[in-house]
């Protein structure tokens, strides 16, 4: 090991700037959402599933140019004011994701992570929290996410997955415990009160969870009048008995 003999002259870079080499042949527009190309590295704007990582500083036409010909200076931490669909003023601290450079919506289905909501300014306006390198999608863990806009029966092949439910009165049915369902997480992705989420088992299975009594054949709902977006259940690994809750969050009932 070698310790230093003389000043060591190092670059820092100081704030919350970050420049990135840009994809040929593009333009990103000042204030855009920045994604990154897995494959190559580049930036470019935003395509939905992309690795976020901040807003455009200024413009960059890089449509005469080849890969990385030009850079992207982004912003990637701060506060930022965003058009985001249906947000209310409940919303705040929602995780807050991006279909493209300027389109902000609360399904994580298809969308790249930005940030949370700070604060509530008018009907679908909010002051976003986002943090490139300290906030992380809470829904990471899943990277097969799916919509449920009407009632749904799940198989084996939904195991592990995320489904976003944004309808009322839509019910989603567990198959047979022995048809192997191993585990998915259904969250409500209505506005405050407006989105009943009921969870059906197999008339000869149980839905097994905290102050939930067993019982075969009741469903599972999460109560529609303190029912809050991002309220969900994931639902474990089944036995004889049925299917087991391994966590939930806001207000669920057994059916009665």
């Amino acid at each position: 090991m070698t310790t230093l003999a003389a000043d060591a002259l190092r670059t820092f870079e100081i704030g919350e700037i970050q420049e990135y080499p840009v994809v040929a042949a593009d333009i990103i527009f000042a204030h855009a959402a920045v994604g990154l190309v897995d494959a190559s590295g580049h930036a470019r704007p935003l395509v939905g599933g992309d690795r976020f990582v901040g807003f455009a500083e200024k413009r960059c036409d890089n449509s005469a140019g080849a890969a990385a010909a030009k850079g992207i200076r982004v912003m990637d931490a701060g506060k930022v004011v965003l058009s985001v669909a249906g947000a209310v003023i409940t919303d705040v601290r929602q995780p807050v994701y991006a279909t493209d450079d300027d389109t902000f919506v609360f399904s994580p289905v298809g969308g790249s992570f930005v940030g949370f909501v700070s604060r509530f300014i008018s009907a679908g306006v909010v002051l976003v929290d986002f943090d490139v390198s300290r906030m992380h999608d809470p829904w990471r863990d899943y990277s097969v996410r799916e919509t449920i806009s009407a009632d749904k029966t799940l198989d084996a092949e939904d195991s592990g997955k995320l489904f976003w439910v944004d309808t009322d009165a839509q019910v989603v049915t567990l198959p047979a415990v022995a048809t192997g369902l191993d585990g998915c997480v259904l969250v409500n992705g209505g506005a405050f009160g407006t989105v009943a989420v009921t969870v059906s088992p197999n008339a000869a299975d149980m839905i097994l969870g905290p102050n939930i009594t067993g019982a075969d054949n009741k469903d599972l709902i999460n109560t529609k009048a303190t029912a809050r977006r991002g309220d969900f259940a994931i639902l474990g690994g089944n036995d004889a008995d049925g299917y087991s809750v391994q966590r939930l969050r806001g207000t669920w009932a057994r059916e009665a």
